[in-house]
C-alpha cells in the first residue's frame, strides 16, 4: 500500500506532507473536539478558484454552527492530496475525479463526500482552458502535436482534457509531450517560452489572459456537458470511525456551495486570501459552478476517456466511490 500511495503522489506529495507535518492520525472525533465542542478537521486543497466555496464557508460560519474548524493546507493536486488523507495527515481533501478513480481502481480506501466543482458547460466561458502565448502561431489543439504542454499533475484529468481536445480537433494525443508544472508556474513559463501551451484553470487562466495569451480550446467541455470536476473526499475508515463528523462536513459544504454559486464578488474577495493574484486580474476570473450534486455522467464519460488513456488497470467502481 505504500507503495501504491507514493505511486498516486507522483512525487508532489511532499508538497503536502512538509506543509502539514504529521497530524498524529487522521481521527479527528468528537472525543478529539477542542473547548467548546469543536471538532477541527484537517482539509488538503490546491490554491485554485475552485475551492473558493470552503474559505467563503468558514468565513460565514457555515461550519462553526456545525461545531466545525478548518484547518487547511494546500497541494499543487488531487494526487498529492490522496495519500494524505488515506494515511491520516488530513481527514477530507479536494481531489479531481480522475485521482479518486485512480485511487478507486487499485482499492485505496477513499470515498467521496459532496461535490467540488464543476465546468460552466460553456466553451469559451470556462474556468479552464488550454492557452498558448500571445503571438504563438499555434491556433488548434490538432497543432500541438510534437509540442509542450504543462498540466498541474501527469496522467491525470488535466492530461485527459487536452487529449480529448486534442482528438476532437482531429489530432493525435500521442504525439503532445506533456510536462508537469504547478498551475501558479505556468504563467511565466508559458511567457518566457518554456513551454508551448498550458491547459490553466482560475486563477491562473486570468493571469495568463493579462499576458495577452490566447484560449484554443475549452477543455473541460471537451470531455463531458456540464463536467464534475473535483468533490470533497476522505477515507472509508474516517467515514465509519465518524460519521457524525463526516455528515456535518458534508451539510456544511453544501451550504457553502449554494452560496458561492449565489455570491459571486464574495468568491472573488475570498480568493485573495489565499491566492497572491492582483485585483485587478481577479476581475477577469471566470468562476465554476458549484452545484450540490455530482453528475455521474459526466464522471462516467471521464471514466471512459481515461480508460481508453490507459490510466486505470482496472475500472473504478463509480458506486462505492460517489456519495
Amino acid at each position: 500500500m505504500r507503495r501504491l500511495l507514493a505511486g498516486l503522489a507522483v512525487g508532489s506529495f511532499l508538497v503536502a506532507a512538509s506543509a502539514c507535518g504529521s497530524s498524529g492520525g487522521g481521527d479527528a472525533s468528537d472525543k478529539n473536539a477542542s473547548s467548546g465542542g469543536t471538532t477541527t478537521v484537517k482539509v488538503g486543497v490546491i490554491p485554485i478558484v475552485d475551492v473558493a466555496p470552503l474559505y467563503l464557508g468558514q468565513q460565514k460560519g457555515f461550519f462553526g454552527n456545525r461545531g466545525l474548524k478548518l484547518s487547511m493546507t494546500t497541494a499543487q493536486g488531487g494526487a498529492a492530496i490522496v495519500p494524505g488523507v488515506v494515511s491520516g495527515q488530513f481527514q477530507f481533501g479536494f481531489s479531481n475525479m480522475t485521482s479518486l478513480m485512480i485511487a478507486q481502481s487499485q482499492n485505496v480506501p477513499v470515498k467521496a463526500v459532496v461535490n467540488g466543482v464543476a465546468s460552466t458547460g460553456v466553451a469559451g466561458k470556462d474556468f479552464g482552458a488550454i492557452t498558448v502565448k500571445k503571438g504563438s502561431p499555434i491556433k488548434s489543439p490538432k497543432e500541438l502535436e510534437g509540442k509542450k504542454v504543462a498540466v498541474n499533475t501527469l496522467k491525470n484529468i488535466n492530461e485527459t482534457a487536452v487529449r480529448e481536445s486534442v482528438r476532437k480537433a482531429g489530432g493525435d494525443p500521442s504525439k503532445v509531450k506533456f510536462v508537469e508544472l504547478a498551475f501558479d508556474q505556468m504563467p511565466a513559463a508559458l511567457d518566457n517560452g518554456q513551454i508551448d501551451a498550458a491547459m490553466v484553470v482560475e486563477p491562473a487562466l486570468a493571469t495568463v489572459k493579462s499576458q495577452g495569451a490566447t484560449e484554443i480550446a475549452s477543455s473541460l467541455v471537451d470531455v463531458a456537458k456540464d463536467l464534475t470536476v473535483a468533490t470533497y473526499f476522505t477515507s472509508t475508515q474516517y467515514e465509519q470511525k465518524n460519521p457524525d463528523v463526516v455528515k456535518r462536513f458534508r451539510e456544511a459544504t453544501a451550504e457553502s456551495l449554494a452560496y458561492a454559486d449565489a455570491h459571486p464578488d464574495e468568491v472573488r474577495q475570498v480568493v485573495t486570501t489565499y491566492t497572491k493574484i492582483p485585483a485587478a486580474t481577479l476581475a477577469q476570473v471566470t468562476l465554476p459552478k458549484w452545484p450540490a450534486e455530482p453528475n455521474r455522467a459526466s464522471i462516467e464519460a471521464l471514466e471512459k476517456l481515461g480508460e481508453q488513456d490507459g490510466l486505470f488497470k482496472s475500472a473504478p467502481d463509480l458506486d462505492k466511490l460517489l456519495p
